[in-house]
């Protein structure tokens, strides 16, 4: 995700208190974001099954919802 995103992900994590979908591009897992450390640039994610991760800017994508027809 490039630092723009990024940016604009933490700012809907932190600021408007959303959890944002995430992909991570290695593995597939969706995530939502809880928080961010914009040191590392990194997001902190709870996936699916519960359990927390923490991924690199880097390694994932904001997922986009298709509009339905």
């Amino acid at each position: 995700m490039s630092t723009i995103s990024y940016d604009k992900v933490c700012y809907r994590t932190e600021q408007q208190e959303e959890n944002v979908a995430l992909r991570n591009l290695k593995t597939g897992q969706i995530g939502y974001t809880f928080g961010c450390t914009r040191e590392g640039e990194t997001v902190q994610v709870k996936l699916a099954n519960g359990e927390l991760d923490t991924w690199s800017r880097d390694e994932c994508t904001e997922v986009v919802s298709e509009p339905s027809l």
